[in-house]
């Protein structure tokens, strides 16, 4: 595999500590605050694929419907007005991480969970009793402050609380938490959506209520990281809770370089500015351009909107929803897959695998449409073989995704950057991610109207892109401690030339770099 950094012997295993039960439980109840966000990206696709949702709120997208039987499939959903109740969450999350960010430095992880629980209850509250498409609209924004906030905190508290050795394992339970938020609001779309006198909707988006409570009350009882007490001054309870955390009285090691670290971003008074500088390149390009090609893989073409996109293609009311549930537990299987495999295997080669398998199905995928559908979209996929292979051409490349990209995306910059950065990186992490989120989510329909089928081979085109940018600009980083990152940066044939010597934390023992190829 290509690429440059370091293949670590052991280093750090001399702090590593043990995996207890306590460590645990932490992040599976930290890693719930993703259930909010894959909820209401599982949810908005299959709520605004309802007929009286659309009658009461999109009457014009309802009438488009009718007209589009026999004619141009593609167009059928084109509407701003509509694409806006789904995206516009994302630009309130864009908004949120920048005021999350400061929140999570100043008062703590577990304070911004607790923030981004609250907000997000009432939102959902506003969106269950909408009566016209302006409450719907507010109740969204709040849904985004509520994702922007918990986007920018559980990944880092995720990277911060775990064990070096399985960090890639229990930081990826924030993406599982996602992929289960989506596949329950499937679900859920699909038992409303029989729900007879139309108001199946309103639960459908009344119930996000549900993993707010449960991310609130979760958050209530957290503990804060070591690393974010030590930020707020508080030395000897910073090191009980790495004691508890790492499982033994000896952490002398680990906590001398959390106080190092801590003591480097105390003279950093301002992490936006600070981020700028070329020692730390690396970290603002990964934490940029990674979750720009996120959302360029396509992903939430199925992730927004499944059932749209199925009834786009000819799929009946019912057949849609399903389809989308299936996706859905693929979506959740493969990402089990990732955390199993992702410190045993590395973050580069699941990058890389998935990348070359939604590459493959993408192509795929965009074939059947225009085999079935042509220039013209007048055709059909009601049933039949053509259908059921392109409902497996999708869930391959929503099992590519579900391993690699997905759970990567948030893990990989939230575990890169120093701490005097890291409330700064991860929130451009979660901005460029919110921002082209947005971007797609107002634009798809539009796209798939003007592209047709040629969409899909416009985002394959992006993941042969971002694969190769993996291939050469990503060095690996599984069982390498958070605060000794910079010795990855160092040792990577092109990133090295920006890190000066004095910015390599506790170098490992036994560290052979390497360069272009192994």
């Amino acid at each position: 595999m290509a690429g440059g950094g370091f293949v670590s012997q052991g280093g750090g295993a001399h702090h590593e500590g043990n995996v207890n039960t306590f460590v645990i439980i932490t992040c599976l109840v930290a890693a719930m605050g993703g259930l909010i966000f894959g909820y209401d990206l599982g949810i908005s696709g299959g709520v605004t694929s309802m007929e009286h949702f659309l009658k009461q709120f999109f009457p014009s997208v309802y009438e488009q419907q009718a007209k589009a039987a026999g004619g141009n499939q593609y167009c059928k959903f084109d509407s701003q007005l509509l694409t806006l109740f789904t995206s516009s969450l994302y630009l309130a999350a864009l908004a949120a991480s920048f005021l999350a960010s400061v929140v999570t430095r100043a008062f703590g992880r577990k304070m911004s969970m607790l923030t981004g629980g609250s907000v997000f209850l009432v939102g959902s509250i506003l969106n269950g009793a909408a009566v016209n498409v302006e409450m719907l609209i507010i109740g969204r924004l709040l849904l985004g402050v509520g994702v922007g906030f918990a986007n920018q905190s559980v990944p880092v508290y995720l990277s911060e609380m775990a064990p070096p050795k399985i960090r890639g394992a229990l930081n990826i339970g924030f993406q599982m938490a996602i992929t289960i938020g989506i596949l329950v609001a499937n679900l859920v779309n699909y038992g409303t959506a029989q729900i007879k006198n139309g108001w199946g909707w309103r639960l459908s988006l009344a119930l996000a209520a549900v993993p707010a409570i449960m991310m609130t009350v979760g958050a209530f009882f957290l503990p804060d990281t070591p690393n974010s007490i030590l930020e707020r001054g508080d030395m000897e309870k910073a090191r009980k809770m790495l004691k508890k955390i790492r499982g033994l009285d000896n952490v002398d090691a680990e906590f001398q370089e959390l106080v190092d670290a801590c003591e480097s971003a105390k003279k950093v008074q301002h992490p936006w500015k600070n981020i700028m500088q070329p020692r730390y390149r690396p970290q603002l390009v990964i934490c940029s351009v990674i979750p720009f090609f996120q959302q360029l893989t396509g992903i939430n073409v199925i992730t927004f909107y499944a059932p749209v996109l199925y009834k786009t293609l000819g799929f009946g009311d019912s057949a849609s929803l399903m389809s989308a549930v299936i996706s859905g537990a693929v979506n959740v299987l493969a990402t089990i897959v990732s955390i199993v495999t992702v410190d045993k295997f590395g973050r580069k080669f699941l990058f890389m695998e998935g990348g070359a398998q939604m590459f493959i199905s993408q192509i795929a995928v965009g074939s059947m449409i225009w085999k079935n559908f042509g220039v013209n979209g007048e055709g059909s996929m009601s049933g039949g073989i053509d259908a059921d292979i392109l409902l497996a051409l999708i869930c391959v490349y929503v099992a590519g995704f579900a391993w690699s990209w997905g759970p990567l995306g948030w893990l990989v910059p939230s575990e890169i950057c120093p701490l005097e950065i890291r409330s700064a990186g991860q929130a451009i992490n979660v901005s460029v991610n919110m921002f082209w989120t947005f971007v797609i989510g107002q634009l798809f329909l539009s796209m798939l109207c003007h592209m047709k089928f040629g969409l899909f081979y416009f985002f394959a085109g992006f993941v042969a892109l971002m694969t190769i940018f993996i291939y050469w600009f990503l060095p690996e980083t599984k069982n390498v401690p958070i605060e000794e990152m910079n010795s990855v940066w160092r040792a990577h044939w092109f990133w090295g030339k920006f890190i000066p010597e004095d910015a390599v934390i506790g170098p490992h023992v036994g560290m052979e770099p390497y360069g272009k190829g192994v």
